[in-house]
């Protein structure tokens, strides 16, 4: 019987794909691992393989053509079977299957006997259940920071049942129904990933705890037995430390390596580097049964060296070598994820100018003189700043893929350096607040981020964002554009240079701002006009009261 392959949501934000080139055409020939097309999705372009075999009898979209999620992409079956059928509609009974066989087939070699046995329950819809819900726009998994409540505890409607902490802050889960705590998915610092069992509550002897928890692992079986090998390895590692460090493998793939998604997956769960494994799709192209079937050859040991090291190190113990590894934090990751996501896929440009500050140091010592709260530097440049997006609004706008959206309000993120990264809370319609206004909530925002209290309200829907690394001593900096904003504003501290004003030269107070562009929205011109308006109001500040 023919099987639909429907488009595939291949990252967490995509709505609809590209077909960016198919690979296969209907009337070839598919086995799997084979790759049938790339798409194009809102992060990247990706390639994606067949999971069955047989012929390609149909393909949704030609080239260039979209598909929403889970619209039909493609059918393989025999060849010359009937397929109209599923075209018109009737594919809708083959989708769940096709869309659940990739799971499947990953799980069934981990685990078949738990997936064929595990019993079937919508987890999502009971009472019961409270899954890891997703406390922020772009989590993926929580780490249990604490727990508030134990196993055999009474919970009530309100009750803190646990502390997590996301890729932005630690924030408290509330319950929303009352009962005993029968179970908990994990213990005070494991990670469980989004939509994952976190915690059974119900009446004691009413819940068939072990059926729930046996429904939660059968979707997920396959990774106790990815973890193993890991363990092995760590419990062998003093042991087979010598061989392991003398093992060295023949490279046999050099420049760009052709390898399934599937397969690259696989190799980096396993720890195996595609320039040792041999491909055996076509062209040479690595499938998944080539990292399964791949073992490390060995090259000849060498014993001088260890003992040689080991003399030197009782020879001169202070000069040991020492450092500490420490597992990356939520934040961490999602910092490398989205920027690198930023710089290598929006093209930067940056822009520099020179703002002479005489004027702003004088005006800001004359609000301070009886302010009840002191104006910064860096509230000034945020206030001018808004009022430059309201003249310039390309510099204010969103890149979004096939289009890009111009933003009339004026909401500007400013990072916040905090222990474990970065934090970019948003002063919302900031070209509208006074400086005392911004000085307080930036203040505030600064508070909270440092003691772990920001909620995903106050870190979502920039349209700009301010970087400031002046008060550290830094004179000039390039930023990352915090996507989908199309601009990120880099401030450098002020120092005194030697100016030249009406003919002679005199010690001036100078700031530099660079400005990095998203030149698929902002081009040159349009950005050095929007730093010549910052550049006006801030040598004028008087300008910013009009």
């Amino acid at each position: 019987m023919a099987e639909v392959i429907l488009m595939p949501r291949l990252s967490d934000t995509m709505t609809e794909g590209v077909i960016a080139a198919w690979h296969k055409k209907v009337g070839d020939s598919v086995k799997k691992g084979d790759l049938l097309a790339e798409i194009e999705t809102d992060k990247a372009t990706m390639e994606l393989e067949s999971y069955q075999e047989g012929t390609l009898l149909h393909i949704g979209a030609a080239n260039g053509g979209k598909l929403q999620v889970n619209d039909l992409l493609a059918i393989i079956g025999k060849a010359g079977e009937d397929v109209s059928a599923l075209v018109n509609g009737g594919g809708a009974a083959a989708a769940p299957a096709a869309k659940e066989q990739p799971a499947a087939e990953t799980k069934a070699e981990a685990a078949p006997a738990a997936t064929a046995a595990g019993p079937t329950l919508d987890l999502a819809n009971m009472d019961e259940v409270v899954l890891m819900p997703r406390l922020s726009d772009t989590m993926t998994e929580g780490v249990i920071a604490s727990w508030v409540k134990k196993v055999g505890d009474t919970v009530k409607k309100g009750d803190i049942l646990a502390e997590i902490e996301t890729d932005k802050a630690t924030m408290e889960l509330e319950s929303y129904k009352n009962g005993t705590l029968l179970y908990t998915g994990a213990n005070a610092g494991e990670k469980i990933a989004v939509n994952d069992l976190l915690a059974i509550i119900g009446e004691q002897g009413k819940v068939n705890v072990d059926q729930i928890v046996a429904a939660a692992k059968g979707g997920a079986s396959a990774a106790p037995a990815a973890a193993q090998p890991k363990a092995e390895a760590t419990t062998a590692a003093p042991a087979a430390a010598q061989s392991t460090q003398a093992a060295a493998p023949q490279v046999v793939n050099e420049g760009r390596i052709l390898a399934s998604p599937l397969a690259k997956k696989v190799a980096e769960e396993k720890g195996i580097d595609l320039k040792y494994v041999k491909g055996s799709g076509d062209n040479g192209r690595i499938v998944k049964s080539d990292i399964e079937n791949f073992t490390p050859s060995a090259a000849p040991q060498t014993t001088s060296a260890p003992a040689a090291a080991s003399s030197n190190v009782a020879a001169a113990p202070a000069g040991q070598v020492s450092f500490e590894e420490v597992p990356v934090s939520q934040m961490r990751k999602v910092i490398a994820r989205r920027l690198s996501e930023s710089l290598f896929t929006a093209p930067h440009f940056y822009l520099t100018m020179s703002i002479d500050m005489d004027a702003c140091v004088a005006a800001r010592a004359k609000l301070n003189e009886n302010a009840k709260v002191k104006i910064s530097f860096n509230d000034i440049v945020l206030k001018a700043t808004a009022l430059a997006l309201k003249q310039h609004p390309k510099v204010n706008s969103s890149w979004l893929g096939d289009k890009i959206r111009i933003n009339h309000h004026v909401n500007i993120g400013v990072a916040v350096a905090v222990e474990e990264g970065l934090l970019v809370p948003v002063v919302r319609f900031a070209d509208t607040k006074s400086l005392s206004q911004i000085t307080v909530e930036v203040k505030d925002y600064a508070q909270k981020a440092k003691d772990k209290k920001l909620q995903p309200s106050d870190w979502e829907g920039s349209t700009f964002t301010i970087s400031n690394l002046g008060m550290y001593g830094i004179d000039q900096f390039t930023a990352i554009i915090n996507p989908p904003d199309a601009c990120i504003l880099a401030v450098g501290g002020i120092s005194q240079e030697p100016v030249v004003k009406n003919g002679a030269v005199v010690p001036g107070n100078i700031m530099k701002l660079t400005l990095s562009c998203d030149h698929r929205v902002v081009d040159g011109a349009t950005g050095a006009a929007f730093l010549q308006t910052v550049k006006s109001l801030l040598e004028e500040p008087l300008r910013m009261l009009i």
